[in-house]
């Protein structure tokens, strides 16, 4: 047992919204480390498009969101979590109004537009950049607040838990981390960790989400010993950019919100057919949409027409998306924009309860890496910001409310028998084949057969990455590709359970719905 590299009172992985918000909410009673294995300005929160869902607008009520979110999440999604988010969503718009974010407004009022599923305005946004704007507050606030420390560049490897020490229960004391810089493995120590770290878009080939989002948290929490919860319900957005130049633009939902219409390459109008809501059905409708026409027509996209609405219109609500398509020669006031669908969401994760603990001690999920029961079989647009905020909330809460545990002495990370690896070319060769046959067999509609081949391969390439971590030193690529297969994995369990289909889960061996709806959980 040596002295830990670093210590603090609670250590926060990643630094999207719910990351940078828990860490300002313990700030004042708290030492705080916020770990990124990049740099605070990436990781999904930046890329959100349309905005934050909550009830401020006239006649809305928390009762009408709360059946828009049980309709959207096809009967899963938890009533006593949703309604906890719902009502406690307006607190959230108000902190980030103290902080400053710069909400659009609209004759000295927050400007509310509408989404997918919603009933109502209900959508508080900065233009059509709402997740960059948040996230530059934040940030802003983080590295001007005392108490909290950042590590840029340090990627966990694993937590410290009482089972990996060799005692009784389940506790998490700490964690290692990989530092790129010096590629020292450093151990962390501290009673009480938040898993921050987003989604797992990147097991998919084609994704709306930044290269971070790999499944760290939901990995490393499995392997400390936490339950996982509905991980088959993948969201894939309906409409990204189909453009050669054009990696991951996400085209937000908040264009069809305000009349964009989608349509075949010969200009018919093809969602009127799929579902009476058309293009303001849910996600999952509408992709699948997308995705039967593209296959029926064998076309390679679909198009988005917005055209109709005047060129002022477009540049005062879109501005992100009119500049970017203008960048790559479409003119979205003249012409159709080419999209298709693309993994976007990780509705499932790390199992926790109304205040973010999971099944190990001082150990908390927020944001896309747990499983609150929010957004049951389908994420309803622009609850994912919220959800993040009002958890990072209430985790800080409890773990101001628990009592200060002892200081551990921890063992440092063990390099003794493991060397540098010889051929990198293995990672990226395996990172490829996992995400192609990910797209292929356990995307947007999946087979029981599908299901079987996926399987096949995942334990095929686990054995490959457990020898390569065993005997080489860790790569953040090393890592990050450990991580993706182990959810990956968990994806295909979770998919291969659930003999129905409901929300984001199609299955054509199953194709109806169950007479319950039952969340998938699996166990360590």
């Amino acid at each position: 047992m040596a002295p830990a590299s670093h210590d603090f009172d609670v250590l926060i992985v990643g630094s999207g919204l719910a990351g940078l918000s828990a860490a300002l909410r313990l700030a004042p009673t708290h030492r705080v480390a916020i770990l990124t294995k990049r740099v605070l300005s990436d990781g999904s929160s930046g890329w959100a498009q349309g905005g934050i869902a909550a009830v401020l607008g006239e006649g809305d009520t928390f009762d009408a969101h709360v059946d828009d979110t049980l309709v959207a999440g096809a009967g899963l999604s938890d009533p006593e979590a949703t309604r906890f988010v719902v009502e406690n969503a307006p607190d959230t718009i108000r902190w980030l109004q103290q902080l400053g974010v710069p909400f659009s407004e609209e004759h000295g009022q927050l400007h509310l537009t509408r989404e997918g599923g919603h009933s109502a305005r209900r959508i508080v946004h900065v233009t059509d950049a709402t997740g960059a704007a948040v996230q530059r507050t934040l940030i802003n606030q983080v590295r001007g607040t005392p108490g909290i420390t950042v590590f840029e560049h340090h990627m966990l490897v694993d937590l410290i838990t009482s089972r990996r020490l060799g005692e009784a229960g389940k506790r998490v004391h700490g964690l290692y981390a990989l530092d790129e810089k010096t590629e020292e493995v450093l151990t962390f120590r501290a009673p009480h960790v938040i898993l921050a770290t987003g989604g797992a878009g990147k097991v998919y080939l084609y994704t709306t989400n930044p290269d971070t989002a790999t499944g760290d948290g939901i990995a490393a929490g499995w392997r400390a010993g936490c339950r996982v919860a509905n991980l088959e319900f993948i969201q894939f957005h309906p409409t990204c950019l189909y453009h050669p130049d054009a990696k991951s633009f996400l085209i937000s939902e908040a264009v069809r919100g305000e009349g964009g219409r989608l349509l075949l390459p010969d200009g018919t109008r093809f969602m009127p057919s799929h579902d009476a809501r058309a293009e303001l059905a849910p996600r999952d409708i509408v992709a699948r949409a997308i995705d039967f026409e593209m296959k029926k027509g064998g076309f390679d996209c679909v198009y988005l027409d917005i055209s109709h609405q005047p060129l002022s219109f477009l540049k005062e609500h879109f501005p992100n998306i009119y500049a970017r398509c203008l960048e790559l020669g479409i003119d979205i006031s003249k012409q159709p924009i080419p999209v298709v669908p693309a993994a976007h969401y990780t509705c499932g994760g790390v199992l926790t309860d109304l205040a973010g603990h999971t099944d190990v001690a001082g150990l908390f999920a927020i944001g896309e890496a747990a499983c609150t029961g929010l957004h049951g079989a389908n994420r309803l647009a622009s609850n994912s910001l919220v959800e993040c905020m009002v958890f990072a909330r209430a985790a800080a809460e409890a773990i101001v409310n628990e009592p200060r545990e002892a200081a551990y002495l921890l063992p440092g990370w063990d390099v003794s028998r493991v060397t540098d690896a010889d051929e990198q070319v293995v990672i990226s060769h395996n990172w490829d084949e996992l995400r192609r046959f990910m797209w292929s067999y356990v995307g947007i509609v999946r087979t029981n057969k599908r299901l079987e081949r996926a399987a096949h391969r995942i334990a095929l390439l686990q054995g490959e990455i457990h020898e390569f971590y065993a005997r080489f030193h860790v790569t953040r690529d090393l890592l990050e590709l450990r991580n993706l297969v182990t959810v990956a994995g968990l994806i295909v369990r979770s998919a291969q359970a659930r003999h129905e289909s409901r929300g984001l889960h199609f299955s054509r061996d199953y194709p109806t719905l169950a007479d319950s709806a039952q969340p998938t959980v699996l166990t360590p």
